[in-house]
């Protein structure tokens, strides 16, 4: 999917699953290296909460991928940050509703939704340097890209920082519908590095991820 389009801008790939500290992690390694930040699943969120907006049922695909072909979805940096608008809109303060949370794993399951998405973050490419994170980001969205790194904790840990989050939906369970999905599902790309932070604070991560992409030959 798009792994054939042209990039001119190089790409930082973050993957892992949720509460892993991935997020944490690619803001801070972008603020240190000025590279622009992307959080994929924000973009999947602003859809879900597109969807329910229009009271489309999040498994309804043929009805989402009509909504989506109008939705006029466009993204535009703040901070360093892209940030999606869908409409004109920025939704950013929904992105973390309960009914979002509940329902976004079901509509980023459908190719339509996941094509679009792709699509935007190529787009983005072709004007920056990104930090992306996600869960297909080096497996599928950027296969190409020499800078990959799958983020990772215990489930123990990540259900204490989920909690600390203030959120209610279940690690097991959103651990295994990203993994069952049969499009995109998370995995960890062959050629990415691993790093395991349930003991490591995120300066020592974004240190060992410093030191990976200075031996890659990345100029920092």
């Amino acid at each position: 999917m798009h792994a054939s389009q042209p990039r001119c801008h190089r790409v930082i790939a973050i993957d892992g699953p949720a509460a892993s500290g991935k997020s944490s992690v690619a803001r801070e390694l972008s603020r240190r290296l000025g590279f622009v930040y992307v959080n994929s699943g924000a973009i999947y969120r602003a859809i879900t909460w597109h969807i329910l907006q229009k009271k489309i049922h999040p498994e309804e695909s043929d009805r989402i991928a009509g909504a989506l072909r109008v939705a006029g979805i466009t993204c535009r940096l703040q901070d360093n940050e892209s940030r999606i608008l869908i409409g004109g809109v920025d939704p950013g303060e929904h992105l973390r509703d309960d009914p979002v949370n509940k329902s976004v794993a079901g509509v980023s399951q459908f190719p339509v939704v996941r094509q679009l998405v792709a699509k935007k973050l190529h787009e983005d490419a072709q004007s920056h340097d990104l930090i992306v994170e996600g869960r297909d980001i080096g497996s599928v969205v950027f296969p190409d890209t020499p800078y990959k790194f799958y983020i990772d904790a215990s489930p123990e840990v990540r259900l204490q920082r989920r909690a600390a989050q203030g959120e209610r939906d279940e690690i097991a369970i959103r651990d295994r519908a990203d993994s069952l999905r049969p499009v995109s599902p998370l995995v960890i790309a062959k050629d990415a590095h691993v790093i395991d932070t349930s003991h490591l604070t995120i300066q020592q991560v974004i240190d060992q991820i410093i030191g990976l992409l200075k031996k890659m030959g990345l100029p920092i």
